[in-house]
């Protein structure tokens, strides 16, 4: 599959599991929303019924205290319920005109005059049944509105003077804190709340013994006595601590869905990067069996035509042919060795654990033997090769063969990447500090990039050399150079100027004299 179809397809993909999360998540929002306007309203509605209650009890309160009141005086006035039969019957009232009224009618026509019938049931002559049926029904109702005027006057008067007496002794803030749940519960808000009683202008009256002030942002207020003026008004204020989890209570059941969203998110992501790196590996891996088939067949070819000419009977073998054939067969089977030498190694970094092979080592000693070996090469281009030993405790503990390798694969970098028709200069320098030893290797070659510093270290890793294609090799030497000094407890880094050369900086932890155990 080409790599711009698994763009194309990783990106619709991508486009498509984005979409989906977000439309989860304004689902989530759009019903986290939808709670809290119920909630709102349920609380609102509650407030409202609570703060009338609270005004409907004021006003039974007021009215039983008149009735009892009332009842109490009552005795000190009234006649004995027999003389007072023997009045009514016995002595009737009458006006200027001399009709005759019973003691409530005349009453009734002293203080409400429009409301007393025409005809009165009580008279002189006699009157038919008929009549006086309808003149008792005429006095029941003209009774009843009579009453219902007498109690509605009560009813003002009750409110007014009510209205005249402070907040604090109005309002029964028990019967309001019960209010509030009755109604909070009846309308299914059942989750822990606190309130106040302020005022019209601000001024605190009460507040509930277990007050706290979590959640004070989300107030709910209600005005109380809204009928009374205004500065006879009262607020109660509500706000709920765990408002926040009641309404994302409603919508949890959605988290696992954003879960398994994000899962999937993840391992959709996790599966193109697999593709991805294993559409790369598999690119390097073709350039490193074209390299390593270009590779191995040099020497393999040099090594079968010199062997030919030496199975040649038609040419004349001088001691001089020989000597040359032999060392291009010597010489072959060492690059030919080297190169195998290549691969083995990377089978070493590929294993979790490495066998070593460690001794106490002269650092010293190997640079200059590796120096005095490398010359041919270095001077094989018109430059030199320059020692600078300075390390006064460089005994270190290393597998010799791998730590050597290690130098050489620096070195024959080196050389890869030297300016073309230009000497190459290489210097080697060893020094130490009392807790580390240190190994540079920097050379006057063509240098790095600073884009590719970050990824010389990496497994089949090449450094691009534009349209040169004499430089061979599989990427395998400084990955190889890291797994070495990184078993070896050393760290390395690189140092390197485009053009102007590479400095490499091996830093390995110190063994003193003492700490050798013979």
């Amino acid at each position: 599959m080409k790599k711009s179809t698994i763009w194309i397809i990783a990106v619709i993909m991508g486009f498509s599991f984005l979409g989906l999360l977000l439309l989860q998540l304004n689902y989530i929002e759009e019903m986290a929303e939808m709670k809290k306007e119920q909630f709102d309203e349920s609380v609102n509605r509650a407030l409202y019924q609570a703060s009338r209650n609270m005004e409907l009890n004021e006003t039974l309160r007021y009215l039983e205290d008149d009735v009892n009141n009332k009842e109490r005086k009552l005795p000190q006035n009234q006649m004995s319920s027999k003389d007072s039969v023997t009045a009514t019957h016995q002595a009737p009232s009458t006006d200027n005109q001399g009709d005759v009224y019973t003691s409530f009618e005349a009453k009734l026509k002293q203080s409400k005059p429009s409301l007393v019938p025409k005809g009165s049931i009580l008279r002189s002559d006699s009157s038919s049944l008929s009549a006086t049926k309808r003149n008792m029904q005429e006095i029941v109702r003209n009774r009843y509105v009579y009453q219902k005027a007498m109690l509605e006057e009560v009813v003002y008067n009750i409110l007014y003077s009510a209205s005249d007496k402070p907040l604090r002794q109005r309002i029964n803030f028990k019967l309001l804190d019960q209010d509030l749940k009755a109604e909070m519960m009846n309308n299914g808000i059942n989750i822990p709340y606190h309130f106040t009683v302020t005022t019209q202008d601000g001024r605190e009256v009460y507040r509930c013994p277990d007050y706290v002030s979590d959640g004070e942002e989300n107030t709910y207020s209600q005005v109380l006595f809204r009928n009374d003026p205004v500065n006879r008004m009262g607020v109660v204020k509500v706000h709920f601590p765990e408002m926040n989890n009641y309404i994302f209570s409603s919508v949890r059941f959605m988290i696992p869905s954003i879960i398994f969203t994000f899962v999937l998110l993840f391992t959709f992501i996790f599966t193109i990067v697999i593709i991805f790196r294993q559409k790369r590996y598999s690119e390097i891996k073709n350039d490193f069996i074209n390299n390593m088939t270009h590779e191995l067949k040099t020497p393999i070819a040099s090594i079968s035509l010199a062997a030919q000419m030496m199975n040649d009977k038609s040419l004349t073998k001088t001691p001089k042919m020989l000597e040359h054939l032999g060392g291009v067969i010597n010489d072959e089977s060492k690059r030919l060795r080297f190169l195998v030498e290549k691969v083995l190694q990377m089978s070493m970094y590929d294993r979790k654990k490495a066998v070593l092979k460690k001794k106490y080592t002269d650092l010293n000693e190997m640079v200059e033997t590796i120096a005095n070996s490398f010359t041919l090469r270095v001077e094989h281009t018109g430059g030199k090769v320059y020692t600078d030993i300075e390390a006064v405790d460089s005994t270190m503990f290393v597998d010799e063969m791998h730590f050597q390798n290690v130098i050489f694969n620096l070195l024959d970098n080196a050389v890869k990447y030297a300016k073309p028709e230009q000497p190459l200069d290489v210097y080697l320098k060893t020094w130490n500090t009392n807790e580390h030893l240190y190994l540079s290797i920097r050379d006057t070659g063509m240098g790095i990039k600073k884009e590719n510093l970050k990824k010389i270290f990496e497994k089949f890793y090449r450094v691009h050399t534009g349209n040169r294609h004499d430089v061979k090799g599989f990427g395998l030497g400084l990955a190889y150079v890291k797994r070495m000094v990184d078993l070896h407890d050393g760290e390395i880094k690189v140092l390197s100027e485009y053009g102007k050369g590479t400095k490499f900086i091996i830093k390995l932890p110190v063994i003193h004299d003492e700490d050798i155990v013979d």
